[in-house]
C-alpha cells in the first residue's frame, strides 16, 4: 500500500493557462467522484460513467485514427449520397447539379468573392430599396476568394468546395465534442444525422455559409469544454463575421465562462476574454456596414428590404403554423411546419435530458433565432441545420439501440434527408 498521499490529477489536455487555475487547493478526498485521485506517478483513470471515460479510448494514436476515418467515411458517404440523388432529380433540360448547388443565396456569396461589396444601397426601378450583398456577411467569401486564387479555381467552383472542406471540419469538431460528452457511439450516430438526415443538410454541400458557421460554431463548443477560452473567443468572433447568427456562439461562451468563474469563486481574465471577444465579430460587421453607407440601421435596413427579415417574436411564424395545420395545403408548407414542430419537440427533449449547458444555450439559441424572425418559412430547415443540439436525443437513443436496428433506422433516415434536401433544390422554385 503507498503511503504518499493521493493528489489531484492534472488534465492531460491542458494548455498553459487554459485548465485549472495554478495553485488551486484540492478538494478533501472523498469530494470527487472515483477516479478523480491518483498517486504520484501512477497514471490517472477516469471516473467510469464520466465524459473523460467515455472518450478516453480516442486520445491515443489508434483511437485518434479511427476517429479520422469514421468521420472522414461519414462526410464521404453522406456528400456522395447527396450528390448521386441530386443528379437523379434533376430535371434532363433543366439547370445541372453544379447550378443547384450555386443556387439563390450562393449566388450573392459568389458574387461578393469576385467583386467586392456594393458601394452604397441599391435601388429598384421605382426608387424602392432592394437587397444587395451587404446583407452577407464576409468570412465565408473571403475564404471563397482565397481558395480561388490559390487554385485557379472559378468562384462558383471554389465556393462550393469551400463548403466541403468547411463540412469536414464541422463534423470533425462535432464528432470530437459529442465524444467527449457521451461517447464514441453517439458521435458516430450524432453526425451521421448531422451530415445525412436532417432535412436540409444538402445546404452544407451548397455555397452557402452554413458549413463554415457549424465548423466555427462546433469548434468553440469543444474549445469551451477543454476549457481553451482565448481559443474559443477567437474562433466564436469568426463566427461572427459569418453569419448573424452568432449571437448563440456568444451566449454559449457567456454562459461556460459564467459556470467556470461561479466554480471557482475567481475572476480570471481568459474566461472574461472569451466571452469580449464573442461578442464582437457580429457587431465589428454591422458597423462597418453602418460607415460604408452612412446610417447606423443599415444592414438591418437591407435584410428587411431584400427578404423580409426582422426580428418578430415569431409572431410570422406563429401564422404560418396555424394556417398551415388548419388547411394543409401543399407538400412543403405542410413537411416544413410538421419538421419544424418536431426540431422543437427535439430541443426541448435534451433539455429533458440534462445536456451540456453550453450545447444546450447554442442550439436552443439558434432554433429561437430561426422561428423569431419574419423570413421566409420555406427557409426555417436550413437556417436550423447547424443547431446541432435537437439530434442528440435520436443520437443518443440511436446509439442505446441494438446495431441491426439502429442501422435500419438512421439508413431510412438519412434516405428521406437526401431526398428531401434534393426534392427542395429542384422542384421546389422558391429560395432555400
Amino acid at each position: 500500500m503507498p503511503t504518499t498521499p493521493p493528489t489531484l490529477a492534472t488534465p492531460r489536455d491542458a494548455r498553459p493557462g487554459e485548465g485549472p487555475e495554478p495553485g488551486a487547493c484540492a478538494p478533501p478526498e472523498g469530494s470527487l467522484p472515483p477516479g478523480s485521485l491518483r498517486a504520484p506517478g501512477q497514471r490517472r483513470v477516469p471516473a467510469p460513467g464520466s465524459g473523460a471515460h467515455r472518450a478516453a479510448g480516442g486520445r491515443g494514436p489508434a483511437g485518434r485514427a479511427r476517429s479520422v476515418l469514421v468521420v472522414g467515411a461519414v462526410h464521404a458517404g453522406s456528400a456522395l449520397l447527396h450528390l448521386v440523388v441530386l443528379a437523379l432529380m434533376v430535371p434532363p433540360d433543366g439547370a445541372g447539379v453544379r447550378e443547384r448547388l450555386l443556387a439563390w443565396d450562393a449566388g450573392h456569396f459568389v458574387d461578393i468573392a469576385r467583386d467586392g461589396y456594393p458601394a452604397g444601397f441599391t435601388h429598384g426601378p421605382d426608387g424602392e430599396l432592394t437587397g444587395n450583398e451587404l446583407a452577407f456577411f464576409p468570412l465565408y467569401p473571403l475564404l471563397v476568394r482565397a481558395l480561388a486564387a490559390l487554385t485557379g479555381l472559378d468562384a462558383g467552383t471554389a465556393a462550393v468546395a469551400t463548403a466541403h472542406l468547411a463540412l469536414a471540419a464541422a463534423l470533425f469538431a462535432v464528432h470530437a465534442l459529442l465524444a467527449r460528452l457521451y461517447g464514441d457511439r453517439v458521435a458516430l450516430a450524432g453526425i451521421a444525422l448531422l451530415a445525412g438526415a436532417q432535412p436540409m443538410a444538402l445546404t452544407f454541400l451548397m455555397g452557402y455559409s452554413e458549413s463554415l458557421f457549424l465548423a466555427l460554431a462546433a469548434g468553440t463548443l469543444l474549445a469551451l469544454h477543454r476549457r481553451a477560452w482565448l481559443t474559443a473567443g477567437w474562433l466564436a468572433l469568426l463566427c461572427g463575421l459569418t453569419r448573424p447568427a452568432a449571437l448563440a456562439v456568444a451566449l454559449a461562451v457567456a454562459v461556460a465562462a459564467a459556470q467556470h468563474l461561479w466554480g471557482s469563486r475567481r475572476l480570471t481574465a481568459r474566461p472574461v476574454a472569451a466571452v469580449v471577444l464573442a461578442c464582437a465579430g457580429t457587431p465589428a460587421y454591422l458597423a462597418w456596414v453602418g460607415a460604408r453607407l452612412g446610417r447606423v440601421d443599415a444592414w438591418f435596413r437591407i435584410q428587411q428590404a431584400g427578404w423580409g427579415t426582422r426580428w418578430d417574436h415569431g409572431a410570422a411564424f406563429a401564422r404560418f403554423l396555424g394556417e398551415t395545420l388548419r388547411r394543409g395545403e401543399g407538400w412543403v408548407p405542410v413537411s416544413t411546419a410538421v419538421l419544424v414542430l418536431a426540431v422543437l419537440g427535439a430541443t426541448a427533449a435534451a433539455w429533458g435530458r440534462g445536456a451540456w449547458p453550453p450545447l444546450l444555450v447554442y442550439g436552443t439559441a439558434m432554433v429561437v433565432l430561426a422561428v423569431g424572425q419574419s423570413n421566409y418559412y420555406h427557409c426555417k430547415l436550413r437556417l436550423l441545420a447547424p443547431a446541432v443540439v435537437f439530434l442528440v436525443p435520436a443520437a443518443r437513443a440511436l446509439a442505446g439501440a441494438r446495431p441491426r436496428t439502429a442501422a435500419g433506422v438512421l439508413a431510412g433516415a438519412v434516405l428521406f434527408g437526401c431526398w428531401y434536401g434534393a426534392y427542395m433544390v429542384t422542384a421546389w422554385p422558391y429560395a432555400i
